[in-house]
This record gives C-alpha cells, structure tokens and sequence, in this order.
C-alpha cells in the first residue's frame, strides 16, 4: 500500500510542476518516484540535481550502473533496481554486468569489481572506509575524484532508494519486466 501521495503534475505543488513537465519531456512519462517527490518541490529539485551532476561525472555508463545498482540492491529497493535496469539497457550496459549487479554476482572486469566494493564500503560503514581500502580502489585506477563522486551517486540513491521505501512506490509499467526482490 502507498503511503505517500504520488502526484500528477495537476495535483503537485506549483513549484514542482515545471520539473515534473521537463521530467515527462525527458522520460516520456511521468514516472512515480518523480511524482511522490513532487510532494517536496526542493526533494524533487535536489534529486534531479543530484541525478545531473553524477551522470555529467568521470564515471562511464557501466560505472554509473555499478554505483546505482550497488546501491539500490545494498539498500533492497525494489523500485529502483528495476528502474536502473531498464536504464543499464537504454545506455547500452552489458547485460552480463546487470544480472551481476541484481544478483551479487562478480562484476566483469576488475576494475568494476573494485568500484562496486569502494561503493559497498562507503554505504556499510557510512563513510568510514580503510587506507587499505582507498589504496585498492586506486590501485584498480581509480582517484580521489571518484571517491566523492561515489558520495554523490549516493546521495541521490538515499534520496531515492529512502522515498521509494516509505511511499511503497508502484514500479511504473516500462520497468515491470525487470521486477527484482532482495534475496535472502
């Protein structure tokens, strides 16, 4: 049961409504996420935000998929897995790496391997990441940029991955066929 209203870009606040408007222009709908966080004009604002700068970061579109579905499975969401799978297939991601990342499977390359544990470290110790860690992540050719660019994809997940749990948001149909649960 939905426990947070999912907007309409009728029934949104007046400061919502344009990016909800650019959000239907971009997806070609409207999906539920965007309307729960349209409840929140500086939510959906912030989100949005977040969602442009990490895209328009170092990371490539399999890095970008690593760190969100990372995320999104860590943090059991069964909405946005099934979203960041449908988006891994829009940008083109190998499909191999998408059921490694749904299924805790071992990435394809070690290099994403070390990005996808960088990102689980950051997540399950809140930040607080060893210097045998970062030594590994850079080892693998990684930086300091992308440590904070981790961060980043993260704030975006929270704020995603925590709506999307106390709303009960619906997966919108395009996503359906990618429904995923967390496994025990």
């Amino acid at each position: 049961m939905t426990t947070l209203t999912i907007h309409t870009i009728e029934s949104a606040p007046e400061l919502s409504k344009p990016i909800l408007e650019k959000s239907v222009k971009t997806n070609g709908m409207l999906p539920n996420l965007h309307g729960v966080l349209a409840g929140a004009p500086g939510i959906l604002q912030a989100y949005q935000n977040l969602h442009e700068q990490f895209v328009n970061s170092s990371f490539d579109a399999e890095e970008l998929t690593v760190v969100w579905q990372t995320i999104n499975v860590e943090h059991g969401c069964t909405y946005c897995v099934p979203a960041h799978t449908a988006i891994a297939h829009s940008m083109k991601v190998d499909p191999e790496l998408t059921e490694a990342l749904r299924n805790d499977g071992l990435l394809t390359t070690p290099k994403l391997q070390a990005l996808q544990d960088m990102t689980l470290s950051i997540v399950r110790n809140r930040g607080h990441v060893t210097n045998e860690e970062l030594s590994a992540f850079y080892a693998a050719g990684y930086g300091e940029q992308q440590v904070l660019e981790i961060i980043l994809g993260l704030s975006q997940k929270v704020i995603s991955n925590y709506t999307n749990h106390i709303a009960n948001t619906p997966v919108d149909a395009p996503f359906q066929p990618f429904a995923w649960n967390k496994s025990a």
